[in-house]
């Protein structure tokens, strides 16, 4: 089944995916930091402006400004801790989905039709090196919650853990791995798809959008794993593969959404830490 497998060009799409994902990291990176330094500051400003300080004696005429400027200030200021404390909300939710990931991943890893000898050599190349980025991705969201003054999730996604451990007895071959596979990457995505939306700053919106990408383009794999595995064809789970015998759908499978859904989108509540 595997003599056909064409090595390098398993080598040069695996160096496609660590591009993608070192793009991803390195500007979410960037714009985390220049996210936090922004969010110090204005603390920082908050701090000082609510220091007290003598006030001068209002004239009469000033009373109903002073006080509709206060509120303004006060409008102003107000959603910023509450925008704040959602933020840290969302990315400890996102990094329990991404340790229930890795968690996943390496359990199938220990299955000899996902990581042992009988493995299709491109299925286990991909899970080894989705696992490492799942693993840099929730890396990246408990450095962001612990730097914006919140605590790291370490534990898993409380809602879809059960969900993994009532699965994985299940498990008798590698589709049953990749079904499982393929609803987390799409709870992961459309959790982050919705964060755009719901984060406070442009920063974690490009943190989130640049990892639903990755997360997107992993289901997208899977769906086409999982299509050649469902038409009796795993024999073509290689690069390249034989075109004339791929089904007509298969350049199209692994892309069923013209908007990508948040129908299962993970509240930001879910995984936060208390």
């Amino acid at each position: 089944m595997h003599d056909n497998l064409d090595e390098a060009r398993l080598r040069e799409l695996l160096v496609e995916s660590d591009d993608l994902q070192t793009d991803a990291m390195k500007g979410a990176k960037r714009d985390l930091h220049d996210y936090v330094e922004a969010a110090a500051q204005t603390r920082f400003e908050r701090r000082h402006d609510e220091r007290p300080r003598p006030r001068p004696r209002p004239r009469a005429g000033a009373i109903l400004a002073g006080a509709g400027a206060l509120g303004l200030a006060g409008l102003a200021l107000a959603p910023s801790a509450h925008a704040a404390a959602t933020d840290v909300q969302a990315l400890q939710t996102a990094a329990g989905l991404e340790n229930l990931a890795v968690t996943t991943y390496k359990t199938a890893l220990t299955l000899p039709f996902i990581g042992g000898g009988a493995a299709n050599p491109v299925v286990k190349a991909f899970a080894m090196k989705t696992m490492a980025q799942h693993e840099e991705h929730g890396q990246a969201f408990n450095a962001a919650a612990v730097k914006l003054g919140g605590k790291a999730q370490n534990g898993t996604d409380p809602k879809y853990t059960p969900v993994v451990q009532a699965a994985v007895p299940k498990i008798k071959g590698a589709g049953d791995v990749v079904a499982l596979a393929i609803t987390l990457e799409d709870i992961a995505a459309q959790t982050y798809v919705k964060d755009v939306g719901l984060v406070s700053t442009a920063e974690l919106r490009q943190l989130f959008a640049s990892v639903a990408g990755v997360e997107s383009q992993h289901r997208a794999i899977l769906l086409a794993v999982q299509a050649l595995l469902g038409g009796g064809l795993a024999a073509q789970i290689k690069l390249p593969p034989d075109a004339p015998k791929l089904p007509a759908a298969a350049g199209s499978v692994g892309f069923p959404d013209s908007f990508y859904p948040t129908s299962q989108a993970a509240p930001a509540t879910e995984g936060a830490v208390k």
